[in-house]
């Protein structure tokens, strides 16, 4: 039997499992500042975003053999040097694909028929301005025929291309392994394969209506003043990945200017405090980093980090 620490909140489903396999489960948070004291008395924790597991943390606890992340994202975890002192750091990465995937759809929806703006102003106005709200309204486009251009072909990525094939979308793609992408698409009972083409970055940039991101923390935003400069005018945006993979102040002066027409933000720079400027901008679709944040994304992710934990805990 091992001590697990839930520290950031798990599925029921994933704590009954756990505890069915024998383990003594704890999910009373524990502060920040009292993990020094308390965590060496368990053997695993679990978190998801708010906890951080930094190196100071990890050498004060000599019983510590896991350390899982619910959801993708690793940057509030000291990875290496767990890894390099026997501590196993495990995530679920494929929990939450298609939860993200759709969140950047309904981004894309919203924007491409202004849904975030009219959502906005009908509780305002429609009452007494409806005509002139469907004059202003009357302008959107569909997303058949567009060409959607996704930065990273992960699992996410891969996602995004499925939803954006069944909407009639042409897809391509922009990944480091330089390798095109195979993927399995579920229509019914029929499945069909299709090859995502793995072009350069600004071939992609240059042909893309929507651009999507799907790509891990980086030291250096990946769209900045120059990448701005090189896309199709008019295209739209799609940022669900990190915040920091986009230059802000590039992002809105590519808006000011035109290069942009429109773009859907989930992540942020300055979370949990975003920058007001990117929140008031009538052009910017806006949620709160709820890309994994649904019922079954949830579920997923719980069931897959207690699936591990059994098996690393054995």
């Amino acid at each position: 039997m091992a001590k697990i620490l839930i520290n950031d909140g798990i599925h029921p489903t994933g704590l009954k499992m756990l505890q069915d396999a024998g383990h003594d489960v704890s999910t009373s948070k524990i502060e920040q500042s009292n993990l020094p004291s308390e965590l060496p008395a368990y053997h695993a924790i679990c978190v998801r975003s708010a906890t951080k597991v930094r190196e100071d943390l990890i050498k004060l606890c000599p019983n510590l053999k896991v350390i899982g992340r619910g959801g993708v994202g690793l940057d509030n975890i000291d990875v290496q040097y767990a890894r390099e002192n026997g501590v196993k750091v495990i995530n679920t990465p494929a929990a939450s694909s298609r939860s993200v995937a759709e969140l950047v759809f309904s981004h894309a929806f919203s924007v491409s028929r202004s849904l975030h703006k009219a959502n906005r102003e009908m509780p305002v106005e429609g009452n007494t301005q409806f005509k002139g709200l469907k004059k202003s309204y009357s302008s959107g486009v569909e997303l058949k025929g567009k060409t959607m251009g996704i930065i990273g072909l992960g699992r996410i990525g891969c996602e995004v291309a499925k939803i954006a094939l069944g909407v009639g979308m042409k897809v391509i793609g922009s990944d480091i392994s330089g390798q095109n992408k195979e993927i399995n698409l579920e229509v019914a009972d029929i499945s069909l394969s299709y090859t995502i083409d793995n072009i350069s970055m600004d071939d992609l940039l240059a042909q893309s209506d929507y651009i999507s991101l799907h790509v891990p923390s980086l030291d250096k935003p990946i769209l900045g003043d120059v990448e701005f400069g090189k896309i199709k005018d008019g295209a739209v945006l799609l940022n669900a990945s990190r915040g920091g993979t986009v230059d802000e102040d590039a992002m809105l002066a590519a808006l000011q200017s035109g290069k942009l027409a429109s773009v859907g933000l989930d992540v942020f720079v300055g979370e949990p405090s975003p920058r007001v400027d990117i929140l008031n901008n009538p052009n910017i679709s806006l949620t709160p980093h709820i890309g994994a944040s649904t019922g079954e994304a949830q579920e997923n992710i719980g069931i897959e980090l207690a699936n591990q934990l059994i098996e690393l805990l054995k």
